[in-house]
């Protein structure tokens, strides 16, 4: 008897897609993505703007992008993700189509559908790929689990949406989800 092969997706057909289709690719499986509620498209908004003008204020080289926007974080053609907000300050990273390789900061609003997928999932990716700092929003409970991983080290703290959370790449930013709501 034989067993039922698992069929693998490429980049390929990740980018053929139709456009209505909000779906991510990860070790060459679809995994699709419900539409986000208000408060999430609130708090990425936010987000968006805090970050672009920090960016702008200081003339610095980095650059923000919100979802939709693909990062292929290997060369395998068989991972391509779509972090709610990455800043990526390696301009030779960014392509046509999104991102080729690790952001330097992705943040991900969790929705109830993905919250195992932001965890688990994306935590492990992001740490293999190579981003320094990885955040998980969380609305519902009003928390964020930020981690660091630069340097060879895995520094994890956990913040409310009363705390203000100072950003490691960039020391004189700190975000304040106070102000955001």
């Amino acid at each position: 008897m034989e067993l039922a092969q698992t069929k693998y997706y490429t980049e390929e057909d990740y980018y053929n897609l139709p456009e209505t289709v909000r779906a991510e690719l990860i070790n060459g499986q679809f995994y699709y993505m419900a539409a986000p509620s208000r408060i999430h498209q609130k708090i990425l908004s936010s987000l968006h703007i805090l970050i672009g003008n920090y960016i702008r204020e200081k003339a610095g080289s980095c650059e923000v992008y919100p979802a939709p926007f693909a990062v292929k974080l290997f060369d395998d053609k068989r991972t391509i993700v779509e972090p709610d907000i990455c800043v990526i300050c390696d301009p030779k990273k960014l392509t046509d189509s999104g991102c080729s390789g690790a952001p330097d900061w992705i943040i991900e609003i969790v929705s109830p559908s993905t919250s195992s997928h932001d965890y688990v999932r994306k935590l492990n990716l992001y740490a293999d790929a190579g981003v320094r700092e990885y955040w998980i929003v969380n609305p519902k409970n009003q928390t964020v689990f930020v981690y660091f991983f630069e340097q060879n080290a895995f520094d994890v703290r956990s913040y409310t949406f009363h705390d203000k959370i100072r950003v490691n790449i960039y020391p004189d930013l700190s975000v304040d989800f106070r102000e955001l709501s």
